[in-house]
């Protein structure tokens, strides 16, 4: 029987293994030259808490891929080195087409595309854009969408029911008040800290912006200008320094990203702020230490501030003016969409879609989770997009707002005060005047 030259097969076996080719579709290797010929499409993305997460994410986005005949490549970045890169990137006028930051990358602003299009091309598919999205990438001032929003991830309430149960509260805290009085009977009792991070660190950049929010102050009003100075931000800086004198522990200043969520697995902290990826953890590396931790929405405020907070991820993807790629990156943002339940899913329960159509069933999702013991803990999210505010909160996520948080301003201002280093009323003051400097950067921009 004849054979193909050089191939290995006879005739027979190649036209076989041609059509079974033809039949699975696109999954084949290509030969060296078809490569060359090939659209390329490069995506930087911030490491997710959970690993698995992104080896899906990566599965998916190449497989993507391979059926518009594309060559993806995707570059994970730890979160704390996202924004950096992106510099680099402008500076550079090159890089990767898209970028995806887990907060607003409104400081990008002038160097993105205008993503209006990406949710126009939604809009009849899975509806208007959520609030909590418009208002996490809309630019006003220039009436542009510098980044697309899909996804997004809360930041609840962590304690240990049993710890708790201990100060007579076994429901754990309702307002901050409690939490207080509550840790400090804990850490009496027990000899185990409150752990909220208090550092600056993502963490602690969203449980004090959290805080801060929720006593009723604000980094910036609603018309762009400084807030910071206030009352309400003297009384916040007042509470966190006595809720670490009377709750706290000296390890709290030292800690890196994500050393509130080590101190909880392990059991040497009552609570935290933190994404639900502190549970999962818990409930992949010690079912038991699982079974004891509880989630509830935030803490109640004061001044009428009621039961808020801020995201702790904001899921934003921003394509480059530079980026080689442009169409090719608009159109998987577009298309990523209809990976929102697979990425709820490999996720375990952390990324919540921005676009609810795509998830009908969520309640029923966390009312009956495999996961959990018991099977319906996370039914406290499902009001979570009510108590949820943008970072930026009066305002939008402006770039002078997210300069602020990236240069860790508010756990800095906390910081300072928590290390007696500063009165309250200084610590504000000089905060809000290097807000006050940055958003002068901003006024013409």
């Amino acid at each position: 029987m004849s054979r193909v030259k050089g191939s290995g097969f006879s005739r027979r076996e190649f036209l076989k293994f041609a059509a079974v080719s033809a039949a699975a579709g696109p999954f084949f290797a290509f030969p060296p030259r078809a490569l060359a010929s090939q659209r390329t499409l490069r995506i930087a993305k911030w490491a997710h808490f959970l690993p698995e997460f992104d080896l899906w994410f990566e599965r998916m986005a190449k497989e993507w891929g391979r059926q518009h005949d594309i060559h993806v490549i995707v570059d994970r970045i730890p979160a704390e080195q996202i924004h950096r890169r992106a510099a680099e990137e402008v500076k550079q006028g090159k890089g990767h087409d898209v970028m995806m930051f887990p907060w607003p990358p409104a400081e990008f602003c002038r160097s993105v595309i205008d993503h209006g299009e990406i949710y126009q091309a939604l809009r009849l598919k899975v509806g208007v854009i959520d609030k909590l999205a418009h208002r996490s990438t809309y630019y006003v001032k220039e009436r542009k969408y510098f980044a697309f929003c899909d996804s997004w991830i809360p930041a609840p309430f962590h304690y240990f029911a049993d710890y708790w149960a201990e100060a007579g509260m076994p429901l754990g805290p309702l307002h901050y008040g409690s939490l207080r009085s509550g840790g400090k009977r804990i850490r009496e009792k027990l000899g185990v800290a409150c752990g909220l991070a208090l550092t600056p660190t993502l963490e602690g950049n969203i449980t004090l912006q959290t805080i801060l929010v929720a006593f009723g102050g604000a980094v910036l009003d609603v018309h762009g200008r400084v807030k910071l100075d206030g009352a309400r931000t003297t009384e916040a800086l007042k509470y966190v320094k006595l809720l670490y004198e009377e709750t706290g522990t000296p390890d709290q200043l030292r800690w890196g990203p994500s050393d509130n969520v080590k101190a909880m697995l392990a059991r040497k902290t009552s609570c935290s702020v933190n994404a639900i990826s502190l549970l999962r953890a818990a409930e992949q590396h010690d079912p038991e230490v699982a079974r004891k931790i509880m989630i509830q929405p935030p803490l109640l405020g004061s001044a009428g501030a009621g039961i808020v907070a801020t995201p702790h991820i904001t899921n934003c993807s921003a394509v480059w003016k530079f980026a080689r790629n442009q169409e090719d990156a608009k159109q998987f943002l577009i298309d990523l969409v209809d990976s929102a339940k697979t990425g709820y899913e490999q996720s375990k329960g952390c990324n919540l879609p921005i676009f609810q159509k795509t998830l009908p069933d969520f309640i029923v999702r966390l009312e009956h989770d495999p996961r959990s013991d018991p099977p319906d803990k996370n039914r406290e999210l499902k009001d979570a997009l009510h108590w949820t505010h943008n970072l930026g909160v009066p305002g939008y996520a402006t770039p002078a707002f997210m300069e602020t948080f990236n240069k860790f301003v508010i756990p800095r201002m906390f910081s300072s005060v928590v290390k007696r280093e500063k009165s309250p009323e200084d610590a504000s003051r000089e905060a809000a005047a290097e807000v006050q400097r940055i958003a002068e950067k901003w006024k013409d921009v």
